[in-house]
This record gives C-alpha cells, sequence and structure tokens, in this order.
C-alpha cells in the first residue's frame, strides 16, 4: 500500500489555553488517566465541531448497536487502510479490551488479513477494504453482511467505517502523535 508520506511533526499544535467554554467541554473528554486524547486537543481549535464529533463518535464508542469486537475489527482495519497509526494505536487498545487478540490485531495491519476469521468476521474485514479501496461495499460482501446483521446495524457499520475513515484523514494530515502509552504499528 503507498500513501503520501505523513507529517513528521504536528501541523497544529494541541491546544494550551482554551477559552473556558472550550476548557469546560475538553474536560468532560478526559481518559481515565486524567489525559486529554492529542485529537481532541488539536480538534479543540474548532469547538463546534469537536462538540459534534465527539457526539457521533460517542454514538458508535458508548451507544451503538455493535459488539465492542465486530466494531474493533472494522475500526482497526480502515485505520490501517488509511495509514493512520494513531488510529490503530488507540483502536489496538480497544480491540484488546473487547477480546481481539495480539495476533488478531496484527493480522488486521496486513494485506491479506489472512487469518482463523469466522465468515462473519471475513464480511467485516472486506466491509472496510471495499469501502476503503472504492467507496461501496460489493454485492457478495453486502449479502454476507445482510445474513448476520439486521438493517440498524447495517446503517452503522457503514457509518461508522466512514466516521473513522474520516478521523483517519484528519489525524494523518494534522500529524496528530500518538499519545503516551498508546502503541504504533504492530512488529
Amino acid at each position: 500500500m503507498t500513501h503520501i508520506p505523513r507529517p513528521t511533526a504536528p501541523r497544529l499544535p494541541a491546544l494550551a489555553d482554551p477559552g473556558a467554554d472550550v476548557a469546560d467541554l475538553l474536560a468532560t473528554l478526559v481518559v481515565g488517566d486524567g489525559t486529554l486524547p492529542n485529537i481532541l486537543g488539536v480538534m479543540g481549535h474548532h469547538p463546534r465541531l469537536l462538540k459534534q464529533f465527539t457526539k457521533l463518535g460517542g454514538v458508535f464508542l458508548a451507544t451503538g448497536l455493535l459488539p465492542p469486537r465486530e466494531r474493533e475489527i472494522v475500526i482497526l482495519r480502515v485505520g490501517w487502510k488509511c495509514g493512520s497509526v494513531y488510529e490503530f494505536g488507540q483502536h489496538t487498545l480497544m480491540g484488546r479490551k473487547a477480546g481481539l487478540s495480539d495476533g488478531e490485531i496484527a493480522t488486521l495491519a496486513t494485506t491479506t488479513a489472512a487469518g482463523p476469521w469466522s465468515a462473519d468476521d471475513r464480511a467485516l474485514i472486506a466491509l472496510a477494504d471495499e469501502l476503503c479501496d472504492d467507496d461501496c461495499v460489493g454485492d457478495a460482501t453486502w449479502a454476507a453482511l445482510r445474513g448476520r446483521w439486521n438493517e440498524a446495524e447495517l446503517v452503522e457499520l457503514v457509518a461508522m467505517a466512514g466516521f473513522y475513515r474520516m478521523v483517519s484523514g484528519f489525524l494523518n494530515t494534522m500529524g496528530v502523535p500518538l499519545d503516551d502509552g498508546v502503541p504504533p504499528w504492530p512488529a
């Protein structure tokens, strides 16, 4: 896979001194250890967008219909297809919590993603690949997806893959650095 070279330094710094309204919003977005993920600090330059971004992301991560393991297969594959080490690293941690093994995660960062996947898992990987490669899920993949997921889940799958494709492009373009403790690409 060939990509435009990624920035080697952040193109925009995380907000150092946000206004009160942005600071209040950012304070609600810190992670368990009290830190603010770098992506949110950079996106804080546009407070209204940050607020809506976190709402939509929250639908997928906190209140979505999909089981976490299935969600993370799609997000990890999209992150790899888009060449976003930040996205892949963040979701490596989430994928582990969702029950993916390090071997499964590493396999998602390969050209073919070959492995002992179930038919349903292969359909999720194909969805991510087809959307990233051609902006459309093919008939065979769609039929496999329809055999497992209902209409609302299918809408969520396609919207979620598109959302994380957009997030990956944002991260890549802005040169957002990995947060402390977040792994890079698998070895």
